[in-house]
């Protein structure tokens, strides 16, 4: 079992030693979010990030704006944490409200604050550096993805993995970290225009489910001993309107099958926190020289 809760308390223990020797230089990383609306999902997740910030060591900033708030009050917050030398990076909480331009306020962050590691300017960077090391931030959700590999000791060398789903978050962005030298994997991408995605699925080494298609991975698509990663969300409310539950894109029957495979809750989301945290603690070591 690939347990993302165990490994992201690694990193944070790893992260929290990080924070305390930039903090002897006079540096204290700065993490912010922006909130536009009261969408009670955001919140929780924005304040989860936060206490877990604050857990390490991390100067914690929220900034909070009214759902009616109009483009440009928005761009101005974005300009204020662009110059703001207390904040190394942060994120906007997504979804923006429908009279947003989110393009245009995600492509005004600062690449050097990404704390998601999306901007365009990142992305364009990790496609053409295929070899060296890199300093800018990289896609957080990817990057837990293959870290809870990693620290369970599996070998992405030469390993063919499928993606399933091609949204920007993951599947269009893990390819481009996979393929680098570093981890030298064979990379296909599947999505709803495949024809007969099956027949990849089989032949894979892992599995990243992430197109948030409830239960859409079947043991029968998985060649034995396969790692699978489950990272797609559903959230389904039950008919009596009862609490909302949270499912998978894995269906449990594929327990069965795989060697390798993560939860979903408890796999690769608290992954991601983890090395959204770690893309600020390293924006500040890059300011401070180390």
């Amino acid at each position: 079992m690939l347990d993302g809760r165990k490994a992201s308390a690694t990193i944070r223990e790893e992260l929290t030693q990080r924070v305390t020797r930039l903090k002897e230089r006079g540096i204290t990383p700065g993490i912010a979010t922006v909130l536009v609306g009261a969408d009670p999902g955001s919140q929780l997740y924005v304040g989860m990030k936060h206490k877990q910030s604050h857990a390490i060591g991390m100067n914690s900033i929220q900034r909070e704006l009214p759902a009616d708030a109009t483009q440009a009050d928005v761009e101005q917050v974005i300009d204020e944490l662009n110059a703001d030398p207390a904040c190394h990076g942060y994120i906007v909480q997504l979804p923006l409200p429908k009279h947003l331009d989110t393009d245009a306020i995600l492509e005004r962050i600062d690449p050097d604050k990404d704390a998601d590691g999306l901007h365009p300017t990142n992305l364009g960077r990790l496609v053409l550096n295929v070899n060296k090391p890199i300093s800018s931030p990289l896609p957080c959700t990817p990057r837990g993805v293959i870290e809870l590999l990693v620290r369970n000791g599996y070998d992405l060398d030469g390993k063919h993995v499928v993606v399933v789903g091609r949204g920007v978050t993951i599947g269009r962005s893990i390819g481009l970290l996979l393929t680098r030298r570093e981890y030298n994997a064979t990379v296909t991408l599947t999505h709803t225009g495949t024809v007969d995605s099956a027949q990849y699925l089989r032949q894979a080494d892992v599995i990243v489910a992430s197109a948030g298609v409830k239960h859409l991975i079947k043991a029968s698509d998985v060649k034995p001993g396969a790692a699978v990663l489950d990272v797609g969300v559903t959230r389904e409310t039950p008919a009596d309107g009862g609490k909302p539950k949270v499912y998978g894109d894995v269906d449990p029957g594929v327990a069965d099958v795989a060697g390798w495979l993560s939860p979903n809750p408890g796999g690769v989301g608290p992954m991601t926190v983890a090395l959204l945290m770690t893309n600020v603690v390293e924006a500040a070591e890059r300011q401070a020289g180390m």
